[in-house]
C-alpha cells in the first residue's frame, strides 16, 4: 500500500537532501527527505517514514499547517469578499503590501511548529484606511509566513532546505508563489504537473511493476515549469515576518 504521506515524499525530488517539497492545498505539508537515518526534531516537527523501497527505509522531517488554501475559501464563502479563489491573484498583484495588516488563520488552532489547538484566528493592524485588498493580501501572506515557520524549524534541526518544490492548487497563483520565494529567501520550483502527490503514487506503482526501471529514471521525468526567486529585499522580508511572529503570539492560548 502507498499512503499519501509516502506519495508526497516521493513527489519531491527526494534524491537531494537540500530540497523540500511543500503541498499547498486545504492545508500545507512540507516534508524534507533526511535519508536512511531519522532526524529527531527538537523544534516541534514530525519525524516520519518518508518511504520504503526494496526493504530500504528513508525518513523525512515534516511540518503540517492546518489552514492554507482553506483561508482563501474563508474569504470567498464566509467573508464573501471574492467570488472565485483566482481573484486573489489580481487583487494581491495590485496591492502587494498589506500595509501592516496580518491575518492569522488559526481557525482550527495552529499546527507545526506551534501545536496549539486552542488558538483562534484574528486580524491585526486594521486602520481606517485598511480595506478588502489588504485583508486578501494578508491572507495569502499568512501562508508564506507559516511556511517560514516550518523552514526555520527545519533549519534549527540542522537540515535547512535550499530549494522548495511546490505543488497543489494554491501555487497556480503566480503572486502567491513569488511571495513564497520572497519570504523564504530560497528558490521555489513549480513543476509542470502540480498534482505531484497523485503523480508520486502513480510513479511508485509503476516502479513496483517494472514500468520504470529505477528511482533515477523517475527523477528525470520531473519537469520545471517556473523558478521563483527572491525579489523582495531580505530586510523587508524579515521585518514582515517579525510582525507575523508578534501576531501569532497574540492568538496563542498559552
Amino acid at each position: 500500500m502507498i499512503g499519501d504521506q509516502q506519495a508526497a515524499a516521493f513527489g519531491q525530488c527526494c534524491f537531494d537532501a537540500g530540497m523540500a517539497k511543500s503541498t499547498y492545498g486545504t492545508g500545507c505539508f512540507m516534508i524534507l527527505n533526511t535519508g536512511p537515518e531519522p532526524v529527531r526534531s527538537t523544534h516541534q516537527l514530525l519525524t516520519t517514514v518518508a518511504y520504503r523501497l526494496n526493504g530500504v527505509v528513508c525518513y523525512g522531517l515534516e511540518g503540517s499547517i492546518f489552514i492554507a488554501g482553506a483561508s482563501v475559501q474563508w474569504l470567498r464563502d464566509a467573508l464573501k469578499v471574492i467570488d472565485h479563489a483566482s481573484e486573489t491573484e489580481s487583487i494581491a498583484a495590485s496591492n502587494p503590501d498589506s500595509h501592516g495588516v496580518y491575518v492569522v488563520p488559526a481557525f482550527t488552532g495552529l499546527g507545526a511548529p506551534h501545536w496549539d489547538a486552542d488558538a483562534r484566528g484574528a486580524i491585526f493592524g486594521l486602520t481606517r484606511d485598511a480595506g478588502v485588498a489588504d485583508i486578501v493580501t494578508a491572507t495569502l501572506q499568512s501562508v508564506s509566513y507559516q511556511s517560514q515557520d516550518l523552514l526555520n524549524a527545519m533549519a534549527s534541526d540542522g537540515v535547512a532546505p535550499t530549494v522548495v518544490r511546490v505543488d497543489g492548487g494554491m501555487i497556480e497563483n503566480d503572486w502567491m508563489a513569488q511571495n513564497l520565494a520572497d519570504q523564504l529567501g530560497i528558490e521555489v520550483h513549480r513543476p509542470v504537473i502540480t498534482e505531484t502527490t497523485a503523480l508520486g503514487a502513480a510513479y511508485l506503482a509503476g516502479l513496483a511493476i517494472g514500468v520504470y526501471p529505477s528511482m533515477d529514471a523517475l527523477a528525470e521525468r520531473w519537469q520545471l515549469a517556473r523558478c521563483f526567486q527572491r525579489q523582495l529585499p531580505a530586510q523587508d522580508a524579515a521585518k514582515r515576518y517579525d510582525g507575523w511572529v508578534d501576531a501569532v503570539a497574540r492568538v496563542k492560548s498559552v
